[in-house]
């Protein structure tokens, strides 16, 4: 029944972000406003795809700290002075934990509200994040109360930030990006996991 529930929270989770995303990507563009008549506020307001590398260090329990890697893709639609909603999807590899063998693949789907902070006449922008959502692991050990499974749901929380710098209109360089991610996939004590990510990338942005 756990398993079950997990897995829709997890299907929900990213069922939401494609939604998002395809909404975000589809939505026309503000049409320039003519002689005498003022573009609303909101005109210029980008649509942002951003992709990224990044290196989670991540915990089996709290004493046993490992590195994994990946990448992730981003969508993020600001709406009013500076404020708009991002989803995620990310995926990390580890190809061993503990033992020879051991390994762990996770993927996480989130989305949320963002902040971006763009001083005027500054080629640099600052973002902040708070999303929610879901995360699977996977190709791994997860104890179960029949044994132990090789993959397992739960719920994620992902706050954190980062920072832009524009290129030219249509392209930026994310300089850096740090996150705490906290899932709480199986681990035989506490089932929490506080992770920080670290990453960057190029952001291709949409007016």
């Amino acid at each position: 029944m756990r398993r079950q529930l997990n897995s829709r929270l997890l299907g929900g989770a990213m069922t939401t972000v494609v939604m998002m995303a395809a909404a975000l990507w589809t939505a026309p563009l503000p049409a320039q406003g003519g002689a005498g008549h003022a573009a609303p506020a909101q005109a210029n307001d980008p649509i942002d795809v951003a992709v990224t590398y990044g290196a989670t260090r991540a915990n089996t329990i709290e004493s046993s700290n490992f590195w994994m890697q990946g990448g992730s893709v981003q969508l993020c639609g600001r709406f009013y002075r500076g404020l708009g909603v991002a989803a995620e999807v990310a995926g990390m590899h580890a190809g061993a934990i503990q033992s020879p063998g051991a390994g762990l693949d996770m993927v996480t789907a989130t989305f949320g509200p963002r902040y971006t902070w763009s001083p005027a006449r500054r080629r640099y922008e600052i973002f902040a994040q708070a999303l929610g959502g879901a995360a699977n692991g996977f190709h791994g050990v997860f104890p179960a109360a029949a044994g132990a499974s090789d993959s397992a749901f739960s719920l994620a929380f992902q706050t954190g930030g980062g920072m832009n710098l524009r290129l030219s209109p249509r392209a930026a360089l994310r300089v850096f990006e740090a996150d705490w991610l906290r899932t709480g996939l199986p681990n035989s004590t506490n089932n929490a996991q506080n992770n920080l990510r670290l990453g960057a990338g190029v952001v291709f942005r949409f007016r």
